[in-house]
């Protein structure tokens, strides 16, 4: 059925009569419970009245629907000039369309409750019933026309105001601060139910009893229990009652593999006014939180590096506990950068160190490291924390190697680097305070490194490791005795060694 309503939406919305057309298709509606319930009146009194009580429903459903136009269309007509390309606030209009449904649900089950009692009593008298029948039949008309409306009618104008909605709303916030009206969708889905269980109980009993031959033989009322099951009940009941009714929550099924799949892009129409569009709107904001969230984390593993960002997401409260590691340090500098930044502007200068940096970035995760700091034209990496890792001075070795390399390829003699290693202890863990927390390395191994890295300009050589770096190595590459040198904050020489070419 919402095909249908798509259907004339896309052809008549243009030209301002999609809500005639709904209006009509309502009026044909009725025409179809008018007939059962006149046929079986007119068999029952073996009247031969099938024309005029015809007449008598497309009647009935005419005078119904002019009243409910005259009532109800005014709502819509923003949306109608809305769509027929007419400057009209689309919040207005969409506001429209769910007045439209709250008043039509009163005015209409009232109308079609009086359109029952007066097309089965005018039926029953045309067809010559007696007084007490008339009233019976007028009593089983009220009621049973009344139940129909309770039963499909709400579902059946909201799937005609789908389509608008949807037009109107588009990928914006529009329905979600609109009022929601009661009853809910689990209200009117239990009244559905026992609408549907009394209108064709009631049906199914009149029809029966226009059979004299039903008391004799009981297979017939069978047969006319089944006919009206398959005919009536289940295209009225799942058709017009429960299928547009699923429509949004195939809708919030839909957007929820959508959200699985890493999908956000794509909101939710909220064209419900009862707990379903509550439910959309609800969804539309979790949805919006959860890209929110993605964008951070975007942010964070751009900010952060990526093994750092893992391990502070698992460590949750423990991000502020300290603790010691055995790792390697690597230290890298650029040589004479204060000079070529005093030549050169600002965005020569930050381009050039991004350069090296993103050779040097990639270089050290891909080896297990984690780059924990920028020092102006040089960087901090660790290999051991903070992540456990085997073998982290080989792993440290094998980024120098790497990145010596890379930076001689690209930039050939127009920048030169320095690399120190070292090997040692140091503590590790998340400081700082007033918003501003760091993860870092406290220790002499970090310290030592730097100075290793200085060293590199006196022995001439690109990569220095200290002798604690050698000595931790799993698999020893071959070095070059570079000798024992003084550094700044230890009493002793330390032992350094260059990578043989």
């Amino acid at each position: 059925m919402e095909h249908v309503w798509q259907w004339l939406w896309d052809r008549l919305s243009p030209h301002g009569l999609y809500i005639w057309a709904g209006i009509a298709l309502a009026g044909g509606q009725l025409v179809l419970i008018c007939l059962p319930f006149g046929f079986a009146i007119a068999l029952r009194e073996d009247a031969d009245r099938y024309g005029t009580v015809t007449s008598l429903a497309i009647a009935a459903a005419v005078v119904f629907t002019g009243i409910v136009a005259a009532l109800c269309k005014p709502l819509v007509r923003p949306a109608e000039r809305w769509a027929t390309g007419h400057d009209v606030d689309p919040y207005v209009a969409l506001q429209g369309t769910y007045e439209y449904v709250r008043r039509i649900d009163g005015i209409a089950l009232y109308l079609q409750a009086m359109t029952g009692l007066a097309y089965v009593a005018v039926v029953g008298a045309v067809c010559g019933a007696s007084a007490g029948n008339i009233a019976a039949y007028a009593a089983i008309g009220l009621t049973s026309f009344a139940a129909v409306y309770v039963l499909g009618g709400h579902s059946l104008v909201e799937a005609g105001m789908r389509p608008a909605r949807v037009a109107l709303t588009g990928d914006t916030t529009l329905g979600d601060a609109l009022p929601r009206a009661t009853p809910t969708f689990a209200q009117r889905s239990n009244r559905s139910l026992l609408a549907a269980a009394y209108t064709f109980t009631m049906a199914g009993g009149l029809v029966t009893s226009a059979f004299d031959k039903s008391l004799v033989l009981p297979v017939i009322a069978l047969l006319v229990a089944v006919f009206y099951l398959v005919v009536f009940a289940v295209p009225i009941t799942v058709g017009s009652a429960f299928a547009p009714s699923m429509r949004p929550i195939r809708d919030l099924t839909e957007g929820a593999n959508r959200v699985a799949a890493g999908d956000y892009s794509q909101r939710l129409p909220v064209l419900n006014d009862d707990d379903l569009g509550v439910l959309s709107a609800t969804f539309n904001r979790m949805q919006q939180g959860l890209a929110e969230r993605r964008r951070l984390h975007t942010a964070f593993g751009t900010y952060v590096d990526p093994a750092l960002a893992a391990r502070l997401l698992e460590q949750g409260d423990d991000i502020f506990r300290g603790e010691h590691r055995h790792v390697t340090t690597l230290f890298i500098d650029i040589r004479d950068f204060t000079a070529y930044a005093d030549s050169h502007t600002a965005e020569e200068a930050v381009s050039r160190l991004n350069e090296l940096f993103a050779i040097v970035v990639p270089a050290v995760v891909e080896a297990g490291g984690h780059v924990n700091k920028y020092l102006g034209d040089g960087a901090l990496a660790v290999f051991g924390a903070p992540g456990e890792l085997d073998r982290h001075a080989d792993a440290a070795v094998t980024a120098a190697i790497r990145i010596r390399n890379l930076v001689a390829d690209t930039f050939a003699d127009e920048v030169h680097i320095g690399i120190g290693l070292n090997t040692g202890e140091v503590i590790v863990g998340t400081i700082g305070g007033g918003g501003k927390l760091e993860y870092t390395l406290i220790g002499d191994a970090v310290n030592v490194a730097a100075r290793v890295e200085q060293l590199t300009k006196t022995t001439g050589d690109t990569i220095l490791l200290t002798g604690s770096c050698a000595q931790t190595l799993a698999n020893p590459v071959p070095l070059v005795d570079r000798g024992r040198h003084e550094v700044k904050g230890k009493p002793e020489p330390v032992q350094v060694y260059a990578l043989a070419d």
